[in-house]
């Protein structure tokens, strides 16, 4: 089958095409034609930073997580999927599981579940590792019918929808943008906006919220803008972080006596820990795309497998606008 590699790790580092042995399916995973996937910063940290990163592949590795495809083969164990499903999932591309930026991969049966009916399978591909990260943070916070949520980052790939997943658990939801660009598409899924820029923390809290703040914060912004979420958060509220990868102050959190919800979705795949839990995520996550709750945004440049480091490259550039996507 076809390939792209990534046989030495970097800055510089590229993505070679190469013919290698198509994998064989085996108990408890299916074999899937990859129909499209989706490029994640964490794809990008892992080919420039390498082994640095715990879980970064030995090479020469296929990287990739997010994907879409047809079941070609079931191995023994699986009852849930036959041959020719539309699945989706976020299945390999770290530590020992070959990714998706190849014409087939072997995946997990527990770390996939039917594509939703109304998405493209280019659409599809976009939202395993998101989703999974902002319904585990919105869940994992207690959301609940009529709390006022804030989201920080809303224009992108976890803030997008986790904007829309609180809009469908009935919340009352605002998020920040840090242009016009931004704020428009946050307004068009159906979020208050808020230009971060022009706006303080104190000033959009007292606007919003009579100064009391918000229920639930959900920080896909993450690093020192966790001490904007501590500030917007109300007293005993919520706040879950995805980028929680540095030293803080907590002296403001304990004051304010919040609860701090740091997600890391790759746990269930670097660990074999409770992988059914993905699997269950996104069978919700398809019952909500398929009632309109959830629309994937996808940038409007398109890739070819061919075409990998140009896709790579797209999303460090942030230009994209929505999730870049890679069509096999």
């Amino acid at each position: 089958m076809k390939a792209m590699l990534i046989k030495s790790y970097g800055e510089d580092a590229t993505f070679e095409p190469a013919e290698i042995e198509k994998p064989q399916v085996k108990a408890g995973h299916v074999l899937v034609k990859i129909a499209a996937s989706s490029v994640n910063t964490v794809d990008t940290m892992i080919r420039t930073m390498g082994k640095e990163l715990p879980l970064s592949p030995d090479t020469p590795a296929i990287l990739g997580m997010d994907f879409a495809g047809t079941v070609e083969a079931v191995g023994e164990d699986v009852s849930t999927y036959a041959m020719g499903d539309e699945v989706y999932g976020c299945a390999g591309g770290l530590a020992d599981l070959p990714g998706t930026l190849a014409d087939y991969m072997v995946a997990d049966a527990n770390l996939i579940a039917h594509k939703p009916k109304n998405l493209s399978m280019r659409e599809a591909a976009a939202l395993p590792l998101v989703a999974i990260t902002a319904y585990e943070g919105l869940t994992r916070a207690g959301i609940k019918q009529g709390q006022k949520v804030l989201v920080h980052g809303g224009s992108g790939g976890v803030g997008h929808v986790a904007l829309q997943l609180a809009k469908h658990f009935g919340a009352d939801v605002y998020s920040t943008g840090g242009g016009d660009k931004q704020l428009a598409l946050i307004e068009k899924l159906g979020a208050t906006g808020i230009n971060y820029k022009t706006e303080s923390v104190e000033q959009y809290v007292a606007k919003h919220t009579n100064g009391n703040g918000f229920d639930l914060v959900f920080d896909s912004v993450g690093g020192a803008n966790m001490l904007n979420s501590f500030e917007a958060a109300a007293l005993n509220g919520q706040v879950a972080s995805t980028v929680s990868l540095c030293e803080l102050d907590l002296t403001l959190a304990h004051f304010k006596g919040l609860s701090l919800h740091v997600v890391f979705m790759l746990i269930p795949m670097l660990h074999n820990f409770k992988r059914e839990q993905h699997g269950e995520i996104l069978r919700s996550i398809a019952q909500i795309v398929e009632s309109g709750g959830l629309k994937p945004v996808l940038d409007e440049k398109r890739y070819a497998l061919e075409q990998a480091g140009q896709a790579h490259a797209r999303l460090e550039s942030r230009q994209a606008m929505g999730k870049v996507v890679i069509e096999n």
